[in-house]
């Protein structure tokens, strides 16, 4: 099965004096400030197409830039590079979000996609209004999944009512591209796997154990079949390399304490607000009051579960998700000096070793 090789583009640099903090600020909670830079966007773009990376993913979250603006900005600063955008359900109306969706795709020559998402945090989707338990935004997301593919795909003008959402003749005057495969989704609960099933192309699975993966892989695509459809499945895999397996642990050790000392400062209040800690608080991982101690146990998670060596280690590692039913990897890796590049470009070429990454799949 053909793998696609995805990376991702931040709307501004990693916090960080140095290319080596910023190395180590990769594996901390992001800070909920967040400026727009645009040379960065477009430098970043650049590199991943440059890298030989097949798309790249823009995310999302209360405090941030507009991840549809950023991902016109890469976009404009490639010729072949896809965009995957992360776009939170309830935040707009369905019919604004597919002509934002199928006004970047037509810009971008067929580039653009969009990855929907419920929102993990209760607390994070409330600074938005959103005060839907994860019960009620599960049950919007149904209808707004399927109000937005039909408003991408129906000739005819669109009349609804449901719990959430209400349109009269709703008919959009532009589409995508042709055939383009423009949405996907993740979630590992019976709703998610069940909406991605329906109206998605590409599925994200959680990271999980090997058995587990294909496990997950096998029961997603049975549910896609049940409505005559398939999906491709996506694995997001954080990954530190060096030269060798060894130098790559003894990076991991330094990254670890790096990262644990600029994250315990005076500008500690800064990681403690992070919103992947909000999820943790509300998942019972960690003391609310905890402060410091909780940025530090997410910090030594994330490089625990990292896949840590060189190029040819960990490309062999990745070669077992695929050989699971992956079809897209995303790489998340520290690309700030010209070695981190280096590393990466070797670890894209082991993955492309032997297969041939075609253009985009379409499906519509």
């Amino acid at each position: 099965m053909d793998l696609e090789i995805r990376g991702g583009v931040r709307a501004a640099p990693l916090p960080g004096r140095t290319p080596q903090e910023r190395q180590a600020l990769r594996y901390a909670p992001d800070p909920r400030d967040r400026t727009a830079d645009p040379g960065h966007v477009a430098r970043t773009a650049r590199e991943n197409e440059e890298d030989g990376f097949d798309s790249a993913l823009v995310v999302q979250s209360s405090s941030w830039p507009d991840p549809w603006l950023v991902a016109g900005w890469a976009l404009a600063a490639t010729e072949r590079l896809r965009v995957s955008v992360a776009h939170r359900a309830g935040t707009t109306a369905p019919t604004a979000a597919a002509r934002s969706l199928a006004t970047l795709d037509r810009l971008s020559g067929g580039r653009a996609s969009a990855h929907v998402i419920v929102g993990s945090s209760d607390l994070d989707v409330a600074r938005d209004g959103d005060l839907l338990d994860k019960a009620g935004r599960y049950r919007r997301a149904g209808e707004y999944l399927e109000l937005l593919h039909r408003y991408l795909t129906t000739p005819q003008g669109i009349d609804f009512d449901g719990e959430f959402y209400t349109l009269r003749d709703a008919r959009p005057g532009l589409r995508p591209a042709p055939g383009g495969e423009l949405l996907s989704f993740g979630g590992s609960s019976p709703q998610g796997v069940e909406l991605a099933a329906r109206w998605a192309e590409v599925y994200a699975v959680s990271p999980l154990p090997l058995p587990d993966t294909r496990r997950r892989i096998a029961e997603v695509r049975a549910a896609a079949a049940a409505h005559g459809r398939t999906l491709r499945i996506w694995r997001h895999v954080t990954v530190v390399l060096d030269d060798t397996d060894t130098a790559a642990r003894d990076r991991v050790g330094r990254l670890r304490r790096d990262a644990l000392r600029l994250t315990s400062g005076p500008d500690a209040a800064r990681w403690t607000e992070g919103v992947a800690l909000d999820r943790d608080r509300e998942r019972g991982r960690s003391d609310p009051q905890a402060g410091t101690a909780q940025v530090a146990a997410y910090v030594r998670r994330s490089l625990a579960a990292a896949y840590t060596g060189s190029p040819e280690t960990v490309a062999a590692r990745i070669g077992l998700l695929r050989s699971a039913g992956v079809d897209i990897v995303q790489l998340d890796l520290p690309a700030e000096t010209e070695h981190d590049r280096a590393l990466r470009r070797e670890l894209v070429a082991r993955l492309r070793h032997g297969a041939r990454i075609p253009a985009v799949r379409r499906g519509w």
